[in-house]
């Protein structure tokens, strides 16, 4: 219990210690704090604030710049989360409650949400995609598109996302009996990588299906399956 004790000093003194909430400075903490090599990217994401992946040797953590102003109590809970997932955060979940205010955009139209089809429910294959492959950490909302006779089904029209007012829509002609729920959750996971990766700027071109993006993309777990029902049905 001593030694415990004497543990839990030494950390409350590192943490007591001089810190910049700069990049560089903070991803030395996190490599101190975690005994893990840690490859730090600072983000402007608002939908995706915090995205931990292992990856070889090192973790790859996207912060988003506010946390570049959080107190050393958030900053420890991040360090212990990039240890174990299964870690309580509470501090680190009341500043981003505190601090996702500022990511709400005035809009003059009001957005409608509708996320029960007649066969399929939206939010529950989000959320099970959410926390299968984001660790519940996409924010934006979801909801089936407007139906239109010019609205047809295409590769480029099964769903978007939008930035602006951060929101998945998802083609409504995808409400039927003959489509499985594995497939409509690869198109709903396609557009939660939009929202958390954003897009990809590389010598002055922009790429919304990077290379990075294409990867993840067959992350998942029925990418095969999805793709061959794609080809065979639309």
């Amino acid at each position: 219990m001593k030694g415990d004790k004497n543990l839990l000093k030494e950390r409350n003194d590192q943490l007591a210690l001089p810190f910049t909430h700069d990049k560089d400075s903070l991803g030395i903490y996190f490599e101190r704090a975690t005994g893990k090599t840690i490859s730090l990217i600072i983000t402007d994401n608002s939908t995706s604030l915090i995205s931990i992946k292992a990856k070889e040797k090192s973790v790859i953590v996207r912060l988003q710049r506010i946390f570049l102003d959080a107190g050393y109590d958030v900053i420890n809970e991040i360090a212990d989360f990039i240890k174990s997932r299964k870690v309580k955060t509470p501090l680190l979940r009341e500043f981003i409650k505190q601090n996702a205010k500022g990511f709400k955009k005035d809009s003059s139209k009001k957005i409608t949400v509708k996320t029960h089809g007649r066969y399929h429910n939206l939010r529950d294959i989000y959320d099970s995609v959410n926390k299968r492959y984001f660790e519940c950490s996409i924010s934006c909302l979801i909801t089936w598109g407007m139906k239109s006779s010019r609205y047809c089904v295409k590769k480029r029209t099964l769903g978007s996302y939008s930035r602006h007012i951060n929101i998945i829509r998802i083609n409504p002609l995808l409400d039927r009996k003959i489509v499985p729920r594995y497939f409509i959750a690869f198109v709903v996971y396609h557009e939660m990588l939009h929202a958390d990766m954003g897009v990809e700027e590389k010598d002055g071109r922009r790429s919304v299906h990077s290379r990075e993006f294409r990867k993840r993309e067959r992350m998942f777990e029925e990418y095969g399956r999805a793709i061959a029902w794609e080809k065979k049905w639309i």
